[in-house]
């Protein structure tokens, strides 16, 4: 009978730590704050938004993991094609220490500074292509058909980067490592790289967001970029890039984020997308979550210009967190004082896509909050 005892006692504790659906352990509820997170906005918290601002964003820099480490980016051409009033061209850059990346650069024939647009790619599960989501690949490059599907299944056929190039803006995108000439790193080995780079004490996310901010970087020191009009736009994975990114610098004057913004107590659901791993090892860094929740780290971008867009079909991204999350995000630009430079856009009809009815709201946006001379517009 004691020993019988002894084994029930000792078997307990496994019974009581059991998963759901094997990905969450039970007592998931129980870590999630009651109310609201330590460093969310709040006016009881913080009587000062800058300072609440100035901490918040400190947070998020430290939980990069990933030190400010400049270098010589020693760019150099390899190709380039003539295209509508604008060139492609292909670069190679020493983006940091460890990354010697290959751009896509978008050039309009102009010859002043044009304001400029970093282009950040999404995941997807689709790795053969990533700055090539974005901007059309060179006619002889074999990527061409991969990226022309991308365009038809999310972007409505449209080469968004090409878009914008012929109304005047200079336009760059990279790969994020793990896709197009830095990949593939598929599904589970994206669990295996960011394990890997744990052990290494940094993080993939944080690697992510920090050659981010090198691009930043990178782009506003070419001669022939608007250094005081620059803007960044995201697709899903990018969005959370994007919102990321304008949070984390103030080089960025406007940001553009489509289809990635929620809660965490809304993405935490058994069967949500997120909970399977693979893209989230991009977009977690440790220790953050029980600090900030996903609004507060995009609401660290004001008072800039931000505009979001989400799609109320969007089955990665609840509409009921959408919804709450752009209620925190209001909050906080009328703290600023800067309502009018949030603009939030849910469209009830659409799912996790970047169409043309969206691209042109987007394109009218970044007109008004960035110079483009006027014989460039369309």
């Amino acid at each position: 009978m004691r020993y019988c005892l002894l084994l029930l006692l000792w078997a307990l504790p496994l019974q009581a730590d059991n998963l759901i659906d094997q990905q969450l352990p039970d007592f998931y509820q129980q870590l999630i704050p009651p109310t609201t997170y330590p460093l969310s906005w709040q006016p009881e918290h913080f009587n000062d938004i800058q300072h609440w601002r100035t901490q918040g964003r400190a947070a998020l820099r430290e939980a990069l993991l990933w030190p400010d480490e400049p270098v010589d980016f020693a760019a150099s051409l390899l190709k380039t094609e003539a295209r509508d009033g604008y060139s492609a061209q292909l670069w190679s850059v020493q983006l940091t220490k460890q990354s010697r990346v290959q751009l896509l650069l978008l050039q309009p024939d102009v010859a002043k500074p044009a304001p400029a647009v970093l282009l950040l790619h999404d995941h997807g599960a689709r790795f053969d292509i990533g700055k090539e989501k974005w901007i059309r690949p060179f006619a002889t490059d074999a990527r061409l058909p991969s990226a022309q599907q991308w365009a038809d299944k999310y972007f409505s056929g449209n080469f968004i980067g090409d878009a914008l190039a012929k109304q005047g803006y200079l336009v760059l995108a990279a790969d994020t490592l793990g896709w197009s000439d830095r990949g593939p790193v598929e599904f589970s080995a994206q669990q295996a790289l960011a394990g890997n780079i744990f052990m290494l004490g940094r993080s993939l996310a944080g690697m992510a967001a920090y050659e981010d901010l090198r691009l930043v970087e990178y782009l506003k020191q070419l001669p022939q970029a608007d250094s005081s009009s620059l803007a960044v736009l995201g697709f899903s994975m990018g969005a959370f890039r994007a919102w990321q990114l304008t949070a984390l610098t103030d080089d960025i004057k406007a940001g553009v984020a489509v289809a990635w913004l929620n809660s965490y107590r809304y993405l935490l659901t058994p069967g949500n997308n997120i909970l399977k791993g693979q893209s989230a090892f991009y977009m977690l860094h440790p220790g953050l979550a029980a600090k900030l929740d996903i609004p507060d780290i995009a609401a660290l971008a004001a008072p800039k210009a931000m505009l979001f867009i989400n799609g109320g079909k969007d089955q990665l991204m609840p509409p009921a967190g959408v919804e709450q999350a752009y209620q925190q995000l209001a909050t906080v630009w009328q703290a600023h004082g800067a309502p009018d430079m949030l603009t939030t856009t849910l469209y009830p009809q659409y799912g996790h896509e970047f169409n043309a009815e969206q691209q042109q709201q987007v394109f009218s946006w970044l007109s008004d909050q960035l110079t483009v001379s006027a014989s460039a517009k369309h």
